[in-house]
This record gives C-alpha cells, sequence and structure tokens, in this order.
C-alpha cells in the first residue's frame, strides 16, 4: 500500500480552499453540485489508491465513486489540480468524488502504452516549470517537447536550468537553451547555493498554480523544499555513473507556497509523448514555420524543391539541422497519433452500422414470420 503524505490540516478551516485557489467564478460552477448537497474539493495529492482533498473542513482521503470511474472510461479520472464535487464522512475523516468540476487548463502527455490515451499529469495550473539540470542531463530535444506539451496545456512555460554548481559556464548554457526557447524565461538556480529562487518564486503570483515537470533527479523536489525552507519532499542525488537521477518523488503532490502561490510536485518523467498538441509545436517552433512561409511554393515538401527557404537555411547555418530534425520527428507523431485516431474513429463507425444492419436485418425475419 502507498505511504500517504501526513494529514497536516484535519479541523474544519473555512479559508483552506481559498488558500487552494477557490474563486467566486469557481463557487458559480459548482452552484449546481452545492444544490446537491455536495461539498468543494481541490485534489491536492494523487496516488494510485486515491486521493487527497483540501475542504472547508480540513484535508480528506477520498476516492471516486463508483459512477464517476465508470464515466471516467469516456471523460477520464480526476486529477491532482482538479475541482471536485464531494461528499463528506468526518467521522472517518474521509469522502467520495462524484463530478469534475471544468478544468480551465490541462497537461497532458500520451501514454506510454498507448497512441490515443491521454494521461492528465495535472491541472488548472498557470505556470509549467520546465525542469532540467545543467549536467550531462541537459538535452535541447527533450526540453523542446516539454515546452510544446506546456504551451498546449495553456499554462505559461518557464525553463528552469538547476544545479547551476555543477556547471562550468551557466550562462552559456543558458543563452543556448534561451535560443529555442524563445517567447518564455529561462531561468538559472542553484538550490545548494541559494541561487536564482527568488526570480524563480516570482514567476508564481499568488493565487496560481505552478507544475514541475522534468526528469527524475533534475532537483524539482529540491525547490520545493527550498522554497518551503523545510524538507517536505523526498530527494535523492544523481548516479555517478551517467549523471542521470534516482526516481524520488512517487506521487503527485500540491503544496501551498509561502508567498500565497501553489506548486505541484509530479514524479520523473523521461518522455513526454505529444497528443494533439500541434498548437504547442507551432510555438515552440515558430522559427521554422516563419521560414516555411517564405519557400516558393506553398506546399512544398522542403526537400529538393526550388527557392526551399527552409533547405536554404540549412545550407547558411541559420538553421540547426538537430532542431529541423526534431522538428520533423514530432510532425510525425503528431501524424501518426492523429491518423490511427482517425482508423479508430472509422472502425466504430463500421461497427455500429454493422449493428443496425444486424438489427435490421432480425426485424425483417419477424415482420416476414409474421406474415
Amino acid at each position: 500500500m502507498a505511504s500517504w503524505p501526513s494529514i497536516t490540516r484535519d479541523l474544519e478551516d473555512p479559508d483552506l480552499i481559498e488558500q487552494y485557489g477557490w474563486s467566486d467564478l469557481l463557487e458559480k460552477a459548482f452552484a449546481p453540485h452545492a444544490r446537491a448537497g455536495h461539498a468543494p474539493g481541490r485534489i491536492v495529492v494523487q496516488q494510485r489508491d486515491g486521493y487527497l482533498v483540501a475542504t472547508d473542513s480540513g484535508e480528506l482521503r477520498a476516492k471516486a465513486s463508483g459512477r464517476l470511474l465508470h464515466e471516467a472510461k469516456e471523460a477520464g479520472h480526476p486529477a491532482v489540480g482538479d475541482w471536485v464535487a464531494l461528499s463528506l464522512n468526518l467521522v472517518e475523516r474521509s469522502a467520495t468524488i462524484h463530478a469534475i468540476l471544468p478544468r480551465r487548463t490541462t497537461f497532458v502527455r500520451r501514454a506510454a502504452d498507448s497512441l490515443q490515451r491521454l494521461q492528465v499529469i495535472a491541472t488548472n495550473i498557470d505556470v509549467a516549470f520546465v525542469v532540467t539540470s545543467m549536467n550531462a542531463d541537459l538535452n535541447p530535444r527533450r526540453i523542446e517537447r516539454y515546452l510544446a506539451a506546456a504551451w498546449q496545456s495553456g499554462a505559461r512555460p518557464v525553463v528552469v536550468l538547476t544545479k547551476s554548481d555543477l556547471c562550468a559556464d551557466p550562462q552559456g548554457q543558458a543563452a543556448e537553451i534561451a535560443a529555442l526557447a524563445e517567447g518564455c524565461p529561462v531561468l538559472v538556480v542553484s538550490a545548494r547555493q541559494g541561487l536564482g529562487l527568488d526570480a524563480l518564486l516570482a514567476q508564481v503570483r499568488p493565487g496560481e498554480t505552478c507544475v514541475l515537470i522534468g526528469s527524475s533527479g533534475v532537483g524539482k523536489s529540491t525547490l520545493v523544499n527550498a522554497f518551503l525552507s523545510e524538507d517536505r519532499m523526498a530527494t535523492g542525488a544523481i548516479r555517478d555513473a551517467d549523471d542521470h537521477g534516482r526516481h524520488t518523488t512517487s506521487h503527485r503532490q500540491l503544496v501551498l507556497l509561502p508567498g500565497g502561490g501553489l506548486i505541484l510536485d509530479t514524479p520523473g518523467i523521461r518522455e513526454v509523448g505529444l497528443i494533439d498538441a500541434d498548437e504547442g509545436v507551432s510555438v515552440v517552433f515558430d522559427d521554422i514555420e516563419q521560414l516555411a512561409q517564405d519557400c516558393r511554393f506553398n506546399d512544398c515538401g522542403h526537400a529538393n524543391e526550388p527557392g526551399c527557404a527552409v533547405r536554404a537555411a540549412l545550407r547558411s547555418g541559420a538553421l540547426d539541422p538537430a532542431r529541423w530534425a526534431h522538428f520533423r520527428k514530432l510532425g510525425l507523431e503528431l501524424a501518426a497519433v492523429e491518423d490511427k485516431a482517425d482508423r479508430a474513429a472509422k472502425d466504430a463507425e463500421r461497427r455500429r452500422l454493422a449493428g443496425l444492419q444486424k438489427v435490421y436485418r432480425a426485424t425483417k425475419r419477424d415482420d416476414r414470420g409474421a406474415d
């Protein structure tokens, strides 16, 4: 059985959900559930065997109702960050989740075992910290992928380069990353030395929710501990053999920050499988899309066509071949997801029509028998 974070607020606290971002707009959306006798809450911890929810009656352990689990096959399961409608059992300090309020933003990735199935990482987030360490694990291509998912989520991305004390030229590396992360801040920090933490924390305004996204061992939990000035989250050192991190966070947890914001730590994600992220890719690779508009032909395939601005940029060195190759790779990945979704929709329609034809034939046989 998974170990749960200690429940620090087990008494009634009418201001608790306000601290977690409850607003007049949410209260209006919740009105139908209030009339049904339910109480509002926000999921602050998500584990395999249940949830921890913040409510006006304190923090309670919760499970989804049977009906919600059935509906989740189509609509998806509750996730950390969700605002939910609850029935409370204050004697047992527990609750049942009956409904999920509409999500403002959602950070998702494609599930590792499926081209189509979504895995919701966090919901109702305002800022996405894309975290990577400034050691041998620094990977520009992975950052591009994370940024595409972050932009697609609706949150504001911020690239966070941790462990700058392990890097010989942190500002040089930051400049390289800033060149591919145009449109979002790139911040250099060292939790060990206390560098850059104030500037990073300033990216999360009071009442806003931030999610930490990155591989294991890049320092996400260490950042949370530094913000809180206490060792709230488990941490681990990187491996000497390959500079990669060890898994320390085993669940998703939303934490209140001293400045009034909230930060969500997540288990390490080595790869973000993109799904329905065309807009996010367009933002991250806006330079390439701008180049493509300058091609002589509107349907240029950027291969051997005359007047191709993309090929010209590659020849002159203005466009990094690795960045171009990654852009094409992500485009093919998204196309494969869309193609499989189209095939699945067509197969479902064929099954539906076959079922209707079967019913029609059976009806005709019954009619002939009646004659």
